[in-house]
């Protein structure tokens, strides 16, 4: 009589189930979008709330219907980001697939993260209620900030839960500090971009700079109008984004200074160069669009700006990617 052989049980799968902490940022990346979504559809639908009257989103309102189908796209897309960084098929989306709508949603989200609460508290400090050039509504206040909450918690789950994806699934890209770094770490074409993107910077920066301090070079009648401490702050944020990503991209692409972590370095140009490049892509688009008020619209000095700023994003952005796939391939 045979007897029969008892084969080993299968190893039990790995466990990727997220955390309790990576649960929560999940749900609340989740349920922050709900607000802007919820008022996305409103206005899709026809209804005005939070519109006041004589708004000049009542006047164009098949544009308004398009732009905000679109925008209710893109929240729709956080969720899924959010799904996708705490699932176990989420570690299996190819690499380019994650990372270009986290750079976006990153470099969309930083601005009104860090430009938001500034605002709000130099509107604060200084009492600005731009009652000095009030200009025509737009939406009621309770808007901005339900809005713009959402967008701050948004980014906050959603980034904290991206850096604990991407230290889980690429960490051995990043360790070290930059003198540890190979001499072909970075290579001869992205230091060309980083050359190239470093140059481009310098018209948009220069223009911000003027503009945060004061100069009414290039801006419109209208606009030099109705500056208030937002028109300030902002300028003084794209310039700080301009010249955080070419610093630090720089910093890459040279390996100095030698101590500076490398994934502090990653993650500056990452971030800078999503703010500068998206959010120069955004305001190039909406200054293209036709206004039939010669008064509102975008001056071409101020369009060269928003174009310096996509162009100098992108170019350091695809430098950072360039270092990326270089160190994955050595890894």
């Amino acid at each position: 009589m045979t007897r029969t052989a008892h084969l080993p049980a299968p190893a039990p799968a790995a466990d990727h189930r997220p955390g309790a902490l990576r649960r929560s940022l999940r749900a609340l990346a989740i349920l922050a979008c709900l607000p802007y979504i919820a008022l996305k559809v409103a206005w899709v639908a026809g209804s005005e709330i939070g519109i006041p009257a004589g708004s000049a989103l009542l006047e164009h309102r098949q544009m308004m219907a398009v732009a905000n189908s679109v925008s209710v796209v893109a929240d729709v897309l956080v969720v899924v980001l959010a799904l996708l960084l705490t699932q176990d098929w989420g570690r299996r989306v190819p690499a380019w697939l994650l990372a270009l709508p986290m750079w976006a949603a990153t470099g969309l989200l930083t601005p009104i993260m860090t430009g938001y609460p500034v605002q709000l508290a130099v509107a604060l400090v200084t009492g600005d209620e731009k009652a000095a050039a009030p200009s025509e509504p737009f939406l009621d206040d309770w808007v901005f900030g339900v809005v713009y909450g959402g967008f701050i918690l948004q980014g906050l789950a959603l980034g904290t839960l991206f850096a604990l994806y991407a230290r889980d699934r690429w960490g051995h890209v990043w360790r070290g500090r930059l003198g540890e770094l190979p001499a072909r770490a970075s290579g001869s074409g992205a230091r060309a971009l980083a050359a190239a993107g470093a140059v481009v910077a310098l018209l948009p920066a220069s223009l911000h700079l003027l503009w945060a301090t004061g100069s009414t070079t290039g801006l419109s009648a209208r606009r030099v109008a109705e500056r208030d401490s937002d028109f300030y702050v902002l300028e003084a944020e794209r310039l700080a984004f301009l010249l955080v990503v070419v610093a630090f991209t720089l910093f890459l692409v040279l390996r100095r200074p030698a101590r500076l972590r490398v994934r502090t370095t990653l993650a500056a140009a990452w971030t800078a160069s999503g703010a500068a490049g998206c959010w120069g892509a955004y305001l190039s688009l909406v200054a293209l669009l036709p206004d039939p008020d010669p008064t509102k619209r975008v001056p071409e000095l101020v369009q060269l700006s928003y174009a310096g700023d996509m162009i100098t994003g992108f170019l350091l952005a695809a430098c950072v990617v360039l270092f990326l796939r270089r160190r994955s391939a050595a890894a």
